[in-house]
């Protein structure tokens, strides 16, 4: 490799026909700032060379394997991170909530990004210049303004799995977060609304479930919301942010209700005290109540009828009493008529 390729700092070989692996030589340009190598059919690993300066990495619509390479996380200057539409499998790497320029909205290297190809010096920072298309609040921009503003991340159709990880919520710059078209599992982590000046947000077309998190009505800059076709239940969160997005932002949720859905909630009746006492009879405890007394009479009666009947001295006893019984009821009336008349 040349000298001069030692210090380029673009490499933009996007909608190219180019295959095969990225070549690793690459990684003696530890001047990189931007790779943009979309639209290829470039396979493999995602390279795990990455230089520290690289702040823009776009993979997108390749035909990468395996998982998402740890080694990225140690990109303290990363701000766009896309690796969308390739064949990425595993789970979220928790370490990404460490991404320092994401976090702090620092970078190391104090570049700021603009349009065409001029470089220049500001003081002590360096700015470089040129033109590039971010997929970002569910379309294309292309962008031509400082990029030091558009703070992204893209790991859309794949075939990732797994949760979430609560660290990823960690990331207070970013400003795109794009999951959908994925395998993901799990509920959405309450710190989500922790990301202050996230402005579009995508999780559509995963395997989500739970209630959608109360923290998200506080995400004021969100103008961009896609929660569909997941397992999401309960009332969505009430606040003006996220009533105002269209009912397609969660459809695909048959267990999801409120505005702006025309699936009311309901609150479920208390039952009052006839219904309560008609339910009392399918209780299993009174069900045993009843038996026990139907079983314990017939035991009783039987054991008093078949002992008269088997004991002849008490079958006469008993008869010698009821007679004397009937007796003294009869004189007691009796007596009471005369007295009477």
């Amino acid at each position: 490799m040349g000298t001069s390729l030692l210090q380029l700092r673009s490499l933009d070989l996007h909608e190219n026909g180019f295959s095969g692996e990225i070549p690793w030589t690459f990684k003696y340009c530890t001047s990189l700032v931007l790779i943009n190598l979309e639209g290829n059919n470039f396979s493999g690993s995602v390279p795990e060379w990455m230089q520290q300066n690289v702040s823009v990495l776009k993979l997108r619509s390749n035909q990468f394997t395996g998982s998402i390479p740890p080694e990225l996380c140690s990109l303290s200057n990363l701000i766009v991170l896309d690796l969308a539409n390739n064949n990425l499998s595993g789970s979220i790497p928790r370490c990404l909530g460490k991404l320092i320029s994401l976090v702090s909205g620092h970078m190391n290297n104090g570049l700021i990004f603009k349009a065409d190809d001029e470089t220049e010096m500001l003081g002590f920072e360096r700015t470089y210049k040129f033109k590039i298309d971010l997929h970002t609040k569910g379309q294309d921009l292309e962008y031509e303004k400082i990029l030091k503003l558009v703070q992204s991340i893209d790991l859309s159709v794949n075939k990732i799995s797994g949760e979430i990880p609560t660290q990823f919520f960690k990331l207070h710059k970013l400003q795109s977060l794009n999951l959908s078209y994925n395998y993901l599992v799990g509920e959405i982590p309450e710190q989500v609304g922790e990301m202050k000046d996230i402005e579009s947000l995508d999780f559509s077309h995963n395997n989500l479930h739970g209630n959608i998190p109360q923290s998200m009505s506080g995400l004021s800059f969100l103008s961009v919301l896609n929660l569909s076709y997941n397992h999401f239940r309960g009332q969505i969160p009430l606040g003006t942010q996220l009533q105002s997005f269209d009912a397609w932002s969660y459809t695909g949720n048959p267990e999801l209700c409120g505005t702006p859905l025309q699936n009311n909630c309901t609150v479920p009746e208390k039952p009052d005290n006839t219904k309560q006492v008609e339910g009392n009879d399918d209780d299993p405890f009174m069900r045993s109540l009843y038996l026990g007394m139907g079983v314990g009479f017939a035991v009783g009666f039987w054991v008093i009828c078949g002992s008269l009947f088997l004991n002849r001295a008490w079958r006469h006893t008993y008869f010698r009493f009821l007679y004397g019984v009937v007796d003294q009821i009869y004189i007691f009336v009796a007596i009471k008529l005369l007295r009477f008349r």
